[in-house]
C-alpha cells in the first residue's frame, strides 16, 4: 500500500454533514486535505471542530470559501496545490426544494460539476470520487437494489445526480486516463461518536432522523409519519440507514481503490448501505430507546413519490472496495442523540445565533 502521507486530496462540500466526517477520516489517516465549500448549507464551525478532533493532523487541513461555479477561484486553488484526487460532495440536496426551484439545482449541481471537471482536466488531476445517491434508482420494483438496476430519477435533485453520473461515464469514455468511482449512498444517519460534529440542516429537515432529533430537543412539536398502509411489517416505509462514519470510511476505501487498482478502474459505481431495511417506526423506536425521549407522532397519508421499500445490495462494495458497514441502527441512534443533546441548535449554539 502506498503511503497516504504525501497525498493532497481536494474535498468539495467538505464542511457539510457527510463531507466533514469524511475530511476527519482522511486527516486521521494521514492525508492532506483542502476543502472548498460555499457554506450555503454548512458551517465553518464544523471544520474548526474537525481540525480539533484530528489532533496534530488538524494542521493538514486548509479551507477556502469558494463556489464551484467560480472558475477563476477554482483555477487559483488548483494552481497553488497539487491534488492527487478529488472527492466531490458539493451540491444542493433537498428533494422538495428541487421540485420548487429546478433551475437553481441544475445551475448549482451541474454547472458546478462541469466547471470542476474542466479545471481538473486542465491541471491533469483525473481521479474522482463522486457523491451520488440511491435516488437514481427511482422507485425500484424489487429489492435489494444492485448497481445494475435501471436508473430513473423522479425529481430534479435526483436527475442532477443521474446526469452527473452520465457526464462522468462520458468523460471517462472520451479520455481513459480518468479514474472515477461513483458512490450511491442510501440514508446517512448518526454523528461522530464524540458528539462534536453531526448533521445540522438549515431550515426544516428533509430527512427522517434530523427531524426526529429536532423533536427530541424540543425544536419541533411532533414527527409526521407519511404513509401507514405500505405492504411492510408495520405499514410504514422501509429504508436502508447507514452510519455516517461507515459512509466516510467508504470514501477512503474508494480512494484507495483508485490508487491500488487504477489500471482496472474506469468509471465504476458502488452502493454504500447496510443491505438491511428498517421501517420508519422501527427507527423512531430505536431513537426513543437511545435517547429516553418519547417522540410524539402524527400519522398522515402517503407522500407522492415516496417508494415503499428501498435497501442496498452491498456485495460489490464488500468484494471490490473491501468495505462493509460496521454499525447498526442502535449505534446510529446513540451517536445521533449524543450529537443532538450536546448541540440542540447545531453549530449555531442557540436559536438566536443561526438561521434554523
Amino acid at each position: 500500500m502506498v503511503s497516504a502521507l504525501v497525498r493532497t486530496i481536494l474535498v468539495t462540500g467538505g464542511a457539510g454533514y457527510i463531507g466533514s466526517h469524511t475530511v476527519l477520516q482522511l486527516l486521521q489517516q494521514g492525508f492532506r486535505v483542502v476543502v472548498i465549500d460555499n457554506l450555503d448549507n454548512a458551517s465553518q464551525v464544523a471544520l474548526i471542530r474537525v481540525a480539533e478532533l484530528a489532533g496534530h493532523n488538524g494542521a493538514n487541513l486548509v479551507f477556502h470559501k469558494v463556489d464551484l461555479r467560480d472558475r477563476h477561484a477554482l483555477e487559483d486553488i488548483f494552481s497553488s496545490h497539487r491534488f492527487e484526487a478529488v472527492i466531490h460532495f458539493a451540491g444542493l440536496k433537498a428533494v422538495g426544494e428541487s421540485v420548487q426551484k429546478p433551475l437553481l439545482y441544475y445551475d448549482n449541481n451541474l454547472i458546478g460539476t462541469i466547471t470542476l471537471l474542466e479545471v481538473m482536466a486542465a491541471h491533469r488531476c483525473k481521479k474522482l470520487v463522486f457523491s451520488s445517491s440511491a435516488t437514481v434508482y427511482g422507485w425500484p420494483k424489487e429489492v435489494p437494489c444492485t448497481e445494475e438496476f435501471p436508473l430513473c430519477a423522479t425529481n430534479p435533485y435526483g436527475r442532477t445526480k443521474l446526469v452527473i453520473e452520465d457526464i462522468c461515464r462520458d468523460v471517462h469514455r472520451s479520455d481513459p486516463e480518468w479514474k472515477i468511482i461513483l458512490l450511491r449512498y442510501f440514508n446517512p444517519v448518526g454523528a461522530h461518536p464524540s458528539g462534536y460534529i453531526g448533521e445540522d440542516p438549515c431550515g426544516i429537515p428533509n430527512n427522517l432522523m434530523p427531524y426526529v432529533q429536532q423533536v427530541a430537543v424540543g425544536r419541533r412539536p411532533h414527527l409526521t409519519v407519511y404513509g401507514t398502509d405500505y405492504n411492510t411489517k408495520d405499514g410504514t416505509g422501509v429504508r436502508d440507514y447507514i452510519h455516517v462514519v461507515d459512509l466516510a470510511d467508504g470514501h477512503i476505501a474508494a480512494l484507495r481503490k483508485l490508487y491500488e487498482d487504477s489500471d482496472k478502474i474506469g468509471c465504476e459505481v458502488y452502493n454504500l448501505g447496510t443491505g438491511k431495511g428498517t421501517s420508519v417506526l422501527e427507527m423512531v423506536a430505536a431513537f426513543e430507546k437511545a435517547s429516553g425521549k418519547k417522540i410524539p407522532l402524527v400519522f398522515a397519508g402517503r407522500r407522492p413519490g415516496d417508494a415503499e421499500i428501498v435497501y442496498a445490495a452491498t456485495a460489490k462494495a464488500e468484494k471490490e472496495l473491501k468495505w462493509k458497514a460496521k454499525y447498526g441502527v442502535e449505534e446510529m441512534c446513540r451517536d445521533l442523540w449524543n450529537w443532538a443533546s450536546k448541540n440542540p441548535y447545531g453549530y449555531a449554539g442557540s436559536p438566536e445565533d443561526g438561521s434554523n
